[in-house]
């Protein structure tokens, strides 16, 4: 975010310059998100239904259900005059998950027609109104619909900033909340919320897969750069993170990203924390090189002065 002196900061726990990760998430997004019908609408109501239906349930399964629902009750108008069990059966036999759900957004939609004058409320404040509707939900809807809500902070999100940023975890139960919305760049929730869902869901898994999700956030991001991939919902280290493994992994895809690649330069590649001399420096570097080169993966040339690595 952009201050008023000018500068890019995102606080003591963001990055110094947020203008080339906000860059970076949303150019990731743009080029490769997972398509889903919600998306590609900004209409309030059907995006209200994809939310509520979303609690707790696969997208993959909320797709055909939400379709249907739509198809049946296509506006607040038709669900409000439909017969409360109507829809709590089709909720029930799409195994949508609480029924409660279908009788709150079936209340919701009244709400909508008598108090609304059939306007869903455009702001998180006004959302919140509704039958069933608590913040987080207020706060989809007023991004995806209308781009004017906070940043959204769900089990996704925490854990990208948990492992993003090092400054969150010195708190036992940090607040989310100041980063996200220190993070999302003015005047653009829709697509920023739904790029830091995205990069929970697809890259930031509970067991990450930076490399190959292509996270944009590597770069910045403390858990790649130390292997500690601990997060709110990953209280113990995935055996994979954080290995020799997977340090031996990053090394094979940069020297596939280059023909060769001076000794250092690799090892500030690898870990933000590669210092020559230190604990993980040279000399732990030449350790992992030669587990690749006993299985036949990298050689290691000596140049004079220059020492440099490249896959055989």
């Amino acid at each position: 975010m952009t201050t008023g002196d000018g500068s890019d900061r995102a606080g003591a726990t963001g990055p110094a310059d947020t203008t080339a990760l906000q860059t970076a998430l949303v150019d990731w997004y743009t080029d490769s998100h997972r398509s889903f019908p919600w998306r590609e609408t900004t209409d309030p109501y059907e995006i209200l239904v994809s939310e509520v239906m979303s609690q707790q349930t696969q997208l993959s399964r909320v797709i055909d259900a939400w379709r249907a629902f739509l198809d049946r009750w296509p506006t607040t108008a038709a669900l409000a005059a439909a017969d409360r069990s109507d829809v709590v059966g089709f909720w029930s036999a799409h195994s949508l998950g609480y029924n409660n759900r279908a009788t709150h957004l079936h209340e919701a939609a009244q709400q909508v027609e008598t108090d609304y004058d059939g306007a869903i409320p455009r702001t998180p404040a006004e959302l919140s109104e509704l039958m069933g509707v608590g913040p987080y939900t207020a706060n989809a809807v007023a991004s995806f619909a209308f781009n004017a809500g906070n940043a959204v902070v769900d089990t996704n999100v925490k854990r990208v900033l948990y492992r993003a940023f090092e400054g969150i975890r010195d708190d036992d139960d940090p607040d989310y909340r100041p980063l996200a919305n220190e993070l999302l760049p003015d005047g653009t929730s829709r697509v920023w919320n739904n790029a830091v869902m995205e990069l929970g869901a697809v890259a930031c898994q509970q067991t990450p897969r930076c490399d190959e999700a292509e996270c944009p956030l590597r770069e910045w991001c403390h858990a790649y750069q130390t292997g500690d991939f601990t997060a709110p919902d990953v209280p113990t280290q995935p055996s994979f993170e954080g290995s020799r493994r997977q340090f031996r992994g990053r090394i094979v895809r940069l020297l596939g990203e280059h023909d060769e690649m001076e000794l250092d330069a690799l090892g500030h590649r690898v870990r933000v924390d590669y210092t020559p001399d230190g604990e993980y420096g040279r000399e732990w570097l030449r350790g992992l090189l030669s587990d690749l080169a006993d299985d036949g993966l990298v050689r290691t040339e000596y140049r004079g002065e220059r020492t440099v690595v490249r896959l055989e």
